[in-house]
């Protein structure tokens, strides 16, 4: 074998040593750059729809939420700690010469708690609760909103558009002192929705 070959071939070799690892890096930032917004959006509050319809008595609200608890939060529920969350309501009326006006603003408060001897979850809105076995079924239920009255009859002028506007959001402030500091440093606390508007005629 020639010195050239013998060069030739050390190179090559060389060559197939490096791209191995540089392969490998290439090949784990793809499975990186893949993941990253998954765990961007891991957690979090999304509003999916919302509409406003008449009823009998003035206008209820039907709304879908996406909610996806991080590890935290359910392990905190799982060792007690009761979580709040705020669904909050709006209906303003625009006005060119001052400020909006807002005939309605509504917020529903919803409690999940669980009891470790009965292992079941529970749901409450003021006095009325469901219980669940599954944290699975407390989400599925806490996501959709189904005819909350939100507005009587006259609170809406024939002549005038409306934008309506909700929420929902994780009230920190009603957590136990130790987890509201926690919370106020950690953004696995931090579970809230943007609000989502749209304009409706009466």
């Amino acid at each position: 074998m020639t010195v050239r070959r013998m060069i030739s071939f050390d190179l090559a070799a060389l060559a197939t040593r490096c791209a191995r690892p540089l392969l490998h890096a290439l090949a784990w930032l793809a499975i990186l750059a893949s993941l990253a917004p998954v765990a961007a959006h891991a957690d979090g509050i999304e509003v999916r729809s919302a509409s406003i319809t008449p009823s009998e008595d003035g206008w209820q609200l039907d709304a879908q939420f996406d909610i996806r608890f991080s590890p935290r939060l359910e392990e905190a529920v799982n060792r007690g700690v009761p979580l709040y969350f705020v669904v909050e309501f709006e209906l303003s009326r625009p006005r060119w010469y001052w400020f909006d006006e807002k005939p309605v603003q509504l917020s529903q408060t919803y409690k999940i708690s669980y009891t470790p001897l009965l292992r079941q979850y529970r749901l409450s809105v003021g006095n009325v609760y469901q219980n669940f076995t599954r944290m699975e079924e407390v989400t599925r239920v806490l996501s959709k909103i189904r005819g909350w009255h939100v507005a009587d009859r006259g609170a809406l002028k024939r002549d005038g558009t409306y934008q309506a506007a909700v929420r929902m959001r994780l009230d920190t402030g009603q957590l136990p002192k130790p987890f509201q500091v926690n919370a106020i440093a950690s953004r696995d606390w931090t579970l809230d929705s943007d609000w989502y508007r749209w304009a409706i005629g009466p």
